[in-house]
């Protein structure tokens, strides 16, 4: 009889225990509001009412591993910071780059994507060679993207007539309407590809860029923050990040 009793209080105590590590694996998932543009090809667009794209496929590996049920939102790009810190969302997934005024906001992931800033016209224009060649030339950047301070920290800035567009930044370049644009190497060397525009690559990148995931610097945002940034962790090391790039891009723009 005791050893029967014995038995019976340890297998109330596992499964307490049991109940308790699953308790708390559960409190931790929760829904994970991603909010993106859904127009920036490849890395986040629409194909026939498809939300699809390299952050499409990265959060939803995320969640799988963290536990989370990953929700899009998708807004205009400008409008996506007021959202996170409203509330509305719980980070953006669109290329967001680290710079101090964003630190200044939110709590990073490390950095999962590594890029640079490029200038693209159309083509056959050799006139433009690179940033230093956008003095007297209109150019167009994504609005709320970093790509306009970029611009603005350039020595010939004052001389360049910087546009910001809600979109179809690509198209108005290809038909004249703008000398140049300027968005990241890695989706500027995509658009080129994939979509048949007559443009080109003006020179290098004119300086690096990293990307990573922001959420706002309060406890919650904090405790999201370390769950996605595990998930992505494990991501890097089993090389799914690395194959999800690949599958998009045909290269590793996971690492430095």
């Amino acid at each position: 009889m005791r050893l029967t009793r014995q038995f019976s209080l340890t297998l109330a105590a596992l499964s307490l225990s049991l109940a308790g590590g699953l308790f708390a694996a559960s409190a931790q998932a929760d829904t994970l509001r991603v909010g993106m543009s859904g127009g920036y090809f490849p890395f986040t667009y629409v194909e026939q009412d498809e939300l699809k794209g390299f952050e499409v496929d990265v959060m939803n590996a995320v969640g799988e591993l963290s536990g989370d049920d990953i929700e899009f939102v998708t807004a205009s790009f400008s409008g996506l910071a007021g959202m996170l810190e409203s509330g509305r969302i719980d980070t953006i997934a669109n290329q967001i780059t680290i710079t101090p005024e964003r630190e200044a906001k939110y709590v990073f992931t490390a950095p999962y994507v590594y890029d640079g800033a490029q200038v693209v016209v159309k083509a056959g224009n050799d006139a433009i060679e690179g940033v230093e060649d956008l003095s007297g030339k209109s150019v167009a950047v994504n609005l709320g993207s970093n790509y306009e301070q970029l611009l603005r920290e350039q020595p010939n800035a004052d001389e360049i007539d910087i546009r910001t567009y809600e979109s179809n930044v690509e198209q108005d370049v290809a038909l004249g309407r703008v000398d140049a644009f300027v968005m990241d190497r890695v989706s500027a060397s995509q658009v080129i590809s994939e979509r048949g525009l007559p443009l080109m690559l003006a020179g290098q990148p004119f300086t690096t860029i990293e990307n990573a995931l922001p959420f706002r610097d309060d406890e919650a945002g904090r405790e999201q923050r370390d769950r996605v940034d595990a998930a992505l962790s494990e991501l890097r090391e089993n090389g799914a990040l690395r194959e999800i790039s690949e599958k998009w891009f045909d290269t590793d723009i996971t690492q430095p």
